[in-house]
């Protein structure tokens, strides 16, 4: 299980910002080149196994999950070498949509439920080979939902028609439904915020999916350190390619 590290973000909490995809250039270089480094290693990964669908979750509620889908998503997507599906399965609190100021219109839900094909709640993002399906109407029962024959069938139809779908999923301790799909991803990538997840719920959050599933965690908040402290190991060189 591979340990990668963020640095903290305050200004860019869920539902805070939709800049990560619609204008990626904006972003702090640092924040982009970490995800970068991200992106290098779950596509190593990926490329020698042959995965094609890979979950984003956390234990708990708040620890960054769904911006860290958006970035990962985007960052695969913008190297032109995959067609990138991020899909929207967080029901309850559904938030890709919304950051990336998508405006309202069916999903993944609506096409469970039988009311649209699939073809209306595939979306096109403004960056060329990525591609997002929002959650749609909201759903009082979707752990029943995603655990029928239709969801299966869908996200198998997914995996022929993109190179990597990533699923933005709920926490998984206060809703069952990241585990009622952990059978049906190939593998998870999990979010664990410094002082903010509590280690038992983490450990626990890691065993309901189960440890052969987890290709890596995420560690969210670490402290960004001083422009000197990179250029006391690095010279001018991080400078001149942040400028």
């Amino acid at each position: 299980m591979k340990l990668f590290t963020l640095p903290d973000r305050k200004e860019v909490e869920p539902g805070a910002v939709h800049a990560p995809v619609m204008d990626m250039h904006k972003i702090d270089p640092f924040y982009d080149e970490l995800f970068k480094g991200l992106r290098a290693k779950i596509e190593y990964k990926i490329d020698m196994v042959d995965l094609r669908v890979l979950a984003v979750s956390s234990a708990i509620a708040g620890e960054g999950k769904t911006l860290t889908a958006i970035n990962l998503a985007a960052n695969m997507a913008s190297t032109g070498r995959k067609k990138v599906l991020l899909l929207d399965l967080d029901f309850r609190k559904p938030s890709v949509g919304k950051m990336l100021s998508f405006p309202k219109g069916p999903g993944i839900s609506d096409y469970l439920w039988g009311t649209v094909p699939k073809e209306e709640i595939i979306r096109k993002a403004t960056m060329p080979g990525l591609f997002v399906i929002p959650v749609g109407k909201t759903n009082s029962s979707p752990a029943d939902t995603l655990a029928g024959e239709k969801f299966r069938s869908f996200l198998q139809g997914l995996r022929s028609q993109f190179d990597l779908v990533i699923i933005d999923t709920p926490p998984v301790l206060p809703v069952p439904d990241a585990v009622t799909i952990s059978e049906q991803v190939d593998a998870f990538i999990m979010l664990f915020r410094l002082s903010y997840t509590p280690h038992h719920l983490f450990r626990k959050a890691l065993e309901e999916i189960g440890e052969r599933k987890i290709m890596g965690v995420v560690l969210n908040g670490e402290e960004k350190k001083s422009d000197k402290y990179y250029s006391r190991y690095y010279g001018h060189y991080y400078k001149k390619v942040a400028q």
